[in-house]
């Protein structure tokens, strides 16, 4: 008769060895089903045993401990027990085993057909940001079948790379949830997400902004970038305010220079935005603008056409500086701090920088382009001033005016 024990590490690890040629199997406390083959080799083998509504035994085999983990098995054993009962064969559940998508191929079918919540495709823009996530961190897992992804290895990825990254980190996990969410959407996974349990890492929210004091530093930088498309790129985001993946894309076609701005259809909180350029903007722009046709304002050699990778220039553009802590998405964040500064009400800040909720939305919705064009261009003149690239107008008395 097979000895009950407790699932758990420290009641398998000391389970003794069977004599040359035996064999034992243990059963386990509360996971019906579920055996543990030992051989006299050492190797421990988890399997689940039941009877179904045949009469007849029914086994299959789960996976080697410790490459399967008790936790694991549990799921595992708990899944294919409600399959068996259900009156699946031990032969359906071991070929749905053999068709079951690896991480990779899942990914794969992942970029391909999911939408975002305006039940369009995905952006190239997130799909490359998806693909880099993955790359970097999930595709040491590619090859492994859902099933047998560990909770404990994505928790592990998680925990080194918090260390540095903390929000990278939950981004990640976020990446391998929804990867599981849209597999059991579409009926190709059974079992229990291996993201889910993963406690995420707190992120403090920035208030990083480019200060009155580093700002003549940052400008000075930037004048001396010798890749003038990283310049560039780097002055629209700040003197528009605009998300990165926008700022991008570009496209002169979305870009009317004479009534001062730029339409983006597709944005982030899924409504289009009209930017307004400022007089500053509108010069980057101008001195960009090509005698021939083309479609992005800020060409590459990539796939996608246009910039697509701005850190390398980043980075120059800080050591040159001498500005630490500060990230490319910080730029959108200066605008708006400098609005502020400059007396732009929440609405108006919130307008210029396409902000979505639900207690200003309708605010949003009243307001024309002319008082966000007017602080859009007193928050730019201002930085520039703040620069040193132009000085502050004089301040002259109106004729006839009582002194």
């Amino acid at each position: 008769m097979a000895e009950n024990i407790r699932l758990s590490k420290g009641a398998i690890d000391t389970l003794p060895i069977p004599a040359k040629g035996g064999r034992v199997t243990y059963h386990f406390e509360k996971v019906p089903g579920l055996q543990l083959r030992v051989t006299s080799t050492g190797a421990k083998t988890f399997s689940v045993y039941k009877r179904v509504k045949s009469g007849e035994p029914e086994r299959i085999t789960l996976g080697q401990y410790p490459a399967m983990t008790p936790e694991s098995a549990g799921r595992k054993a708990a899944e294919y027990v409600a399959e068996l009962v259900n009156g699946k064969s031990t032969a359906e559940i071991t070929k749905q085993g053999k068709n079951e998508l690896t991480l990779g191929e899942l990914f794969t079918e992942f970029l391909e057909h999911r939408r975002n919540k305006r039940k369009k495709p995905l952006s190239f823009t997130t799909k490359r940001d998806y693909k880099s996530s993955f790359d970097l961190y999930l595709n040491k897992l590619s090859s492994r079948k859902l099933s047998r992804i560990k909770d404990t290895e994505l928790a592990a990825i998680h925990t080194k790379l918090g260390r540095v990254h903390p929000h990278r980190a939950n981004r990640v996990i976020a990446l391998a949830s929804s990867l599981f969410s849209y597999a059991r959407m579409q009926k190709l996974f059974t079992g229990t997400s291996p993201a889910s349990g993963i406690q995420k890492f707190h992120e403090e929210s920035r208030d990083r902004f480019i200060q009155g004091d580093e700002l003549p530093r940052f400008f000075q930088a930037l004048a001396d970038e010798q890749n003038d498309t990283m310049r560039d790129y780097f002055l629209l985001s700040l003197l528009t305010g605009a998300r990165r993946a926008n700022v991008l894309s570009m496209q002169w076609a979305d870009v009317s220079l004479e009534r001062a701005e730029w339409r983006i259809k597709e944005t982030k909180n899924g409504t289009p935005q009209t930017v307004t350029l400022s007089p500053e903007a509108l010069i980057v722009l101008r001195n960009r603008k090509p005698s021939e046709p083309a479609r992005f304002v800020l060409p590459g050699i990539g796939n996608s056409g246009h910039l697509a990778e701005p850190k390398k220039g980043w980075q120059r553009v800080l050591e040159r500086a001498g500005i630490d802590d500060l990230r490319i998405h910080d730029l959108r964040r200066t605008l708006g701090s400098w609005q502020a500064k400059s007396g732009a009400s929440l609405a108006i800040i919130g307008k210029s920088l396409n902000h979505k909720s639900q207690t200003t939305t309708t605010i949003y919705a009243r307001l024309d382009l002319d008082p966000v064009r007017d602080s859009v261009n007193t928050a730019t003149t201002a930085m520039m001033v703040a620069g040193g690239l132009t000085k502050a107008a004089d301040v002259l008395p109106l004729k006839g005016a009582k002194r």
